[in-house]
Parts: structure tokens; sequence; C-alpha cells
């Protein structure tokens, strides 16, 4: 007879396990804790070094704060603060909405909240990042966009605006039929974007996968250094997507990257992109795709 395996506790999550063992630390461990705990989105994503120049304290305390939580060092901490924001794969986008109060008396309060929430997540964006990313795409002899579900988008975007001045050079990942027929045509020299947030999809994970294998140049557009796309990436470029409120996780820094890509790269092409980009409106103008405004 099979006895019944007693279900092991769960760990608390690292966030009451920090606020719970505030009141016994050092005082300036206690200073870094609140720091962390008031910036739990920014100690998933930032250096130890560049969190401690903001907190004013030594990195090194970050290293002992999680060492006085029970993990072996910053790294594990900042996993577990990773691992805590993910959503359940079962309701990750309902499971974002419980205890958040909406109707008539809360939507002007919601509508404010969020705006402010992209506003902070925008300003916490790499443009240096961004960059020497759109270096490595004016570099490239064929860019690949890859963007799946609710990213989907955000990929077509980026593969618009690139394709007004590099209309031969530019390919979006499924475009033209199933994307695992495109997986395998990624070379060295080509660069491979990639777009997602949490939950993953398999399809991302699989481009990133398959360009890192080809040595193309990857590029991941992503919601934490921790997403499965960013593994082998060289160039990887942070957005907040769980920190606004709503139902649903925010692209507007991923369109706000796309968009700063294509505008760097652009400007990195120099006098032959702006007459490729002249020719492109010519054309569009030929086949009347806008509407004639009156005078």
């Amino acid at each position: 007879m099979i006895g019944l395996l007693k279900s092991q506790p769960s760990r608390p999550s690292p966030l009451s396990e920090l606020c719970s063992a505030l009141p016994s630390l050092p005082l300036r461990l206690q200073e870094v804790g609140r720091f962390v705990a008031a910036n739990d989105y920014d100690a998933t994503t930032r250096s130890m070094r560049d969190l401690a120049a903001e907190a004013g304290a030594d990195p090194a305390a970050f290293t002992r704060l999680a060492k006085a939580l029970g993990y072996s060092g910053w790294d594990q901490l900042r996993a577990a603060l990773t691992e805590a924001r993910r959503p359940s794969q079962a309701s990750p986008f309902s499971g974002r909405a419980k205890g958040r109060r909406y109707g008539p008396d809360s939507d002007v309060a919601l509508i404010n909240a969020k705006l402010e929430a992209e506003a902070a997540g925008l300003a916490r964006i790499s443009a240096v990042s961004i960059a020497d990313a759109a270096k490595a795409l004016h570099a490239a002899r064929r860019i690949w966009i890859a963007g799946f579900r609710s990213c989907r988008s955000v990929a077509e975007l980026l593969n618009y605006e690139l394709r007004l001045f590099r209309p031969d050079r530019v390919q979006l990942v499924g475009g033209s039929g199933p994307e695992d027929l495109d997986l395998g045509a990624f070379h060295a020299g080509e660069a491979v974007v990639v777009i997602g947030f949490a939950p993953y999809s398999r399809a991302s994970v699989l481009s990133a996968r398959a360009a890192h294998g080809a040595g193309a140049t990857l590029i991941a557009i992503a919601d934490s250094p921790a997403a499965p796309m960013t593994e082998g990436a060289d160039h990887v470029l942070l957005y907040e997507a769980a920190a606004s409120p709503g139902f649903f996780p925010s692209l507007t820094g991923a369109i706000a990257i796309a968009q700063s890509l294509a505008a760097v790269t652009f400007s990195l092409g120099g006098a032959s992109t702006r007459k490729r980009l002249r020719e492109t409106e010519v054309r569009l103008a030929a086949t009347s795709q806008y509407v004639a405004e009156k005078g």
C-alpha cells in the first residue's frame, strides 16, 4: 500500500519574508530592505551596483540583506523576486485583477494610476541599451522580428517602420507562413528581435533559441532579465509590463523601444536610408494609400 506524501509547506513570498524580517535587521540593512520592498521591480531588472547607487548604499549591503533572509546571495534573492512576479499560468490576466476595485467610483483613479505607472516605466528604459541594439540592426544583413499573441502588434509596428527604409532586408517571423519554417532560416550576420512578456509564448522562446543557435545577433525586448528569450541574447532591452494596474500587462514600454530602435537605425543609415524612405513615400503616393487632405 502506497502511503500519502505530506505536502511540503510553501515558502512565503520573498517580499513577505523581507517585511517580516525588517524589525530584527541592523539599521543599515533595514534601510536597504525598505528600498528593495519599495522598488521590487527595479530589484529584478537593474544591477546591484545601480540599485546601491540609487539607494545610497554599499553594494555589499544587498548581499548581506539576502543572506540575512536565508538566501545564498543577492542573485538568489533577485531570482526569487523575479519568480514571485510571474503571473499564474492558469490565470495570467484575471489574477492581475484580484483585489482591485473597478466601477464608476474608481475608473478615473485607475486611469490616473495607469498613466502615472506608464510614465514612470518609460523613464526607466535604458536609452544606451537601445542605441547599442540599433547599431546591431544597422549592421545586420537581414533583420528578423518575432512577436506572438499580443506582442504581434509590436512586432508588426517595428517591421513596418523598418521596411519603410529597408524594404528588402526586414522580415516578420511567421509573416508568410508557419513561424517554424523561418526558424531554420536564421544565419550569422543577421539580427533577430524577439518581443515578449510573462507568460511567455513558446514560439517566442523557440525563436530566441533558434537565433542564438544560428549565431545571429539576438535582441530581446522583454519584461525581465530572467525571461527565457533573454538567454544568450546579445542585447536585452527591458520594459515594465506588470507594474501598471489593469487586468492586462502593459505594452507601452515595448512599443516605445520598438519605435526608438527604428528611429536610431534610420539615423545611422544616413543619406542612403533617407533616399530609400523618399522612394517608399513616392510608391505609397502613387498607389494612393493615404486619404487626400482638403485644403
